[in-house]
């Protein structure tokens, strides 16, 4: 592996899991890059998030999404679990009056060792998170199990790297849409936002009917 290719493969684990000397400088550039913010905000309009909702964000970096949403869930209560130390204080810093008003709660965490919480979600929201995963089905399905009967998912995912592109995006969508179907998700659609490349976006019911 040349020089070039090892430092491409750090700054794209640094993405991933924000940490260590450049961890706070990858958070800032996720939080003020604009095609991220809209990414994000564009991802929680899709959830239809309403004001006494409980929502929980996968992945929450730098806390834009979170921000976005307890500002429209004003009664309710917003829970951000991430893997990134670094993104926890970030986002902490953004979001510290709703947390002060215990609005929003932040944790460290993983999605593959979900913790146990008191209530059931109305809306999960996951934006270029879950897809890096080795077993998204089983995650999915996990998830799914803390959403009330007719609660929504939105899963967001904008392709990066050499050679991503629009039609990189649409398989991404279509990929995660069968995923949502595999794990018992019902109504799933899939959205598309045109940046460049295109953000795709697959939302998926937790069925009111008992079907698995």
């Amino acid at each position: 592996m040349t020089l070039k290719e090892t430092a491409i493969r750090r700054i794209r684990a640094q993405f991933r899991h924000p940490s260590g000397f450049w961890g706070p400088a990858v958070g800032w550039i996720m939080a003020s890059r604009s095609s991220n913010r809209r990414r994000n905000v564009w991802a929680v309009s899709l959830l239809n998030v309403e004001r006494h909702e409980r929502v929980l964000e996968i992945g929450f970096g730098p806390g834009i999404a979170i921000q976005a949403i307890s500002r429209i869930a004003g009664e309710g209560y917003v829970c951000g679990l991430d893997h990134s130390e670094q993104m926890l204080h970030q986002a902490s810093r953004r979001n510290a009056a709703a947390i002060r008003a215990g609005r929003v709660d932040l944790r460290v965490g993983s999605v593959e060792s979900l913790p146990v919480f008191d209530a059931p979600f109305d809306k999960i929201l996951s934006v270029n998170s879950l897809m890096f995963l080795t077993r998204p089905d089983l995650v999915l399905e996990r998830l799914r199990g803390l959403l009330r009967a007719g609660g929504r998912i939105a899963v967001a995912q904008q392709p990066r790297g050499p050679g991503a592109s629009d039609a990189t995006a649409a398989a991404m969508g279509e990929e995660i849409a069968a995923a949502l179907g595999r794990a018992g998700f019902s109504d799933v659609r899939i959205e598309t936002l045109r940046l460049r490349p295109a953000v795709v976006c697959a939302i998926g019911a937790n069925p009111s009917d008992g079907r698995m």
